[in-house]
């Protein structure tokens, strides 16, 4: 079996990309259905609902529960990394994303809208709001439990 027969037939990261494809999926659905435009920009864009980074790490956990047991060093190793992925994307990666909003308004105000500084508006939509990472763990879940009870 050549590399990437093997490795794409690993179901666990199968589930972790399908559910990292169906969270980015639903974003540009949900903006389609409030903002009534399709944006393709959202299904590779970071930020928003729900949260892709969430449905990535957590389908891979659920999966590695499934395949390992849910009393294996591996399942440990994972549930810890997504509880790190998720506090950062709803933590520090919210607060960059509402300091660059901040900064840009400050900028915008100032009357200064060449953006000398930056070169660029900084980019504000970078993290999520716990519903969001919530929603994208949920995601992950139901990917992984219907990868793996089909």
């Amino acid at each position: 079996m050549n590399f990437f027969e093997e490795l794409f037939s690993n179901k666990m990261i199968i589930a972790a990309l399908i559910g990292w494809f169906a969270a980015q999926f639903l974003k540009v659905i949900f903006v389609l259905m409030k903002d009534k435009k399709f944006d393709v920009r959202r299904f590779v864009g970071s930020g928003g609902m729900p949260s892709s980074h969430s449905a990535f790490v957590i389908a891979l956990t659920t999966s590695v529960g499934y395949e390992e047991g849910l009393a294996s060093a591996a399942f440990a190793i994972c549930i810890v990394v997504s509880f790190v992925v998720m506090y950062d994307a709803s933590g520090v990666r919210r607060a960059a994303g509402q300091q660059a909003e901040i900064l840009n308004k400050i900028i915008e105000n100032f009357g200064n809208e060449n953006l000398e500084v930056t070169g660029k508006r900084l980019k504000e939509l970078l993290g999520h709001t716990p519903l969001q990472v919530f929603a994208g763990a949920l995601v992950g879940i139901l990917v992984s439990v219907i990868i793996y009870t089909l």
